[in-house]
């Protein structure tokens, strides 16, 4: 499964995303740099079919077939849109998952879940308190459960602090399991990724939103 992006764009003149080119596939996981509080969750929602770009075009095998782009890709923690409430525990996030999935949401299976998550003990924390890879980790697998995934789309985790490489490394694990994963993050959350690789990555799209990795066990 191959989802590609060339020269979408969003708003007038490119405000809300310019023109970006970028590819998703299974078994890679790609990393896009997006500026702004909006261009993250604009491009978010391009890539995982659930808006139309105002330019450029989004193909899922080499077909514009936006509805199966919507079936196959998870749109992960994106402000507004798809992040939990700050206030909701982790168990309610659990639960509600739980029933996307089409799985027993009761209280053994809420417990079930968190223990293969190693988050037991975080069950009554509310998501705002939730550390940022513990946050990660728990909404990607939870995604991953949804019948017909098969991408992941992963918007802005660096807004949540920590160090950009713990996310990175759970993208590369979920790619390694043959999903195909998208990060959208900063400058800054690059910038350490990078430094942690001790290389600077190349980039290949133009403007500002760049795939930073592409990896199917190696660096593009």
């Amino acid at each position: 499964m191959r989802i590609e992006l060339r020269d979408v764009s969003k708003g007038r003149g490119g405000a809300q995303l310019p023109a970006t080119s970028l590819v998703i596939q299974r078994g890679a996981a790609t990393f896009a740099m997006a500026e702004t509080e909006q261009r993250p969750t604009v491009l978010g929602l391009i890539a995982s079919g659930r808006m139309r770009p105002d330019t450029g075009t989004v193909m899922i095998d080499g077909e514009p077939d936006t509805a199966r782009i919507r079936r196959v890709v998870a749109l992960v923690d994106a402000p507004v849109v798809s992040e939990p409430a700050g206030n909701v525990r982790v168990s309610e996030v659990v639960a509600e998952e739980l029933m996307f999935a089409g799985r027993h949401t009761h209280v053994r299976a809420v417990a079930r879940q968190l223990d293969e998550l190693g988050l037991r003990g975080e069950s009554a924390t509310d998501m705002a308190d939730l550390a940022p890879e513990a946050r990660i980790r728990l909404l990607t697998e939870l995604a991953v459960l949804r019948p017909g995934v098969e991408a992941l789309v992963l918007v802005a985790p660096d807004r949540h602090g920590g160090d950009p490489e713990t996310w990175w490394k759970i993208a590369r694990e979920l790619a390694a399991r043959d999903l195909a994963v998208l990060v959208i993050a900063g400058v800054a959350a690059r910038s350490a990724i990078a430094a942690s690789a001790q290389e600077e990555p190349r980039s290949t799209v133009s403007a500002d939103s760049v795939p930073l990795f592409n990896l199917d066990g190696k660096r593009s």
